[in-house]
C-alpha cells in the first residue's frame, strides 16, 4: 500500500516492484486464483477482456460465477493501474464496481500447467 503524502511519482516508481500478473500474461482458458485479507477469488480467463468470476463478494450475493471484466488494481483510492489482474497489496477492481481487500497471494494456472 502507498502512504498517505506519497506524491504519484513515487506511487509509479514502487509500481514496477510488485508480485503482479499482467492481463496480457494469461491467455484464455488461464485461471488466476487471488486471495485477499477477507476472501479467495478464482477468475478464469474467457477472452476479449472477458472473466469468469467466482468467490468473495461474487459467493455472497449469490451471482458466482459471473462473466464481467477488470478495470485493474487500485492502492486504495483512485489511482488505477489497468494493465494488471492482480497484484500483491493492492486492491483489485472488476468491471462492476466491486473492490475486494488487499491482495495478499496470486497464482496463476494456466492451460498447459501450473505457472
Amino acid at each position: 500500500m502507498f502512504e498517505l503524502g506519497q506524491c504519484l511519482e513515487e506511487i509509479v516508481e514502487s509500481a514496477g516492484h510488485l508480485k503482479q500478473v499482467r492481463k496480457s500474461d494469461l491467455q484464455c482458458g488461464d485461471v488466476a486464483i487471488i486471495t485477499t485479507r477477507n476472501s479467495v477469488y478464482s477468475i478464469r480467463v474467457l477472452g476479449d477482456s472477458v472473466y469468469l468470476v467466482s468467490g468473495g463478494w461474487f459467493d455472497r450475493k449469490g451471482v458466482s460465477p459471473m462473466r464481467t471484466t477488470i478495470r485493474g488494481c487500485t492502492w486504495g483510492g483512485s489511482i488505477m493501474k489497468s494493465d494488471i489482474v492482480a497484484a500483491c497489496g493492492l486492491c483489485l477492481e472488476f468491471g462492476n464496481r466491486v473492490v475486494t481487500s488487499t491482495i495478499q497471494e496470486v497464482h496463476v494456472i494456466s492451460c498447459g500447467g501450473q505457472r
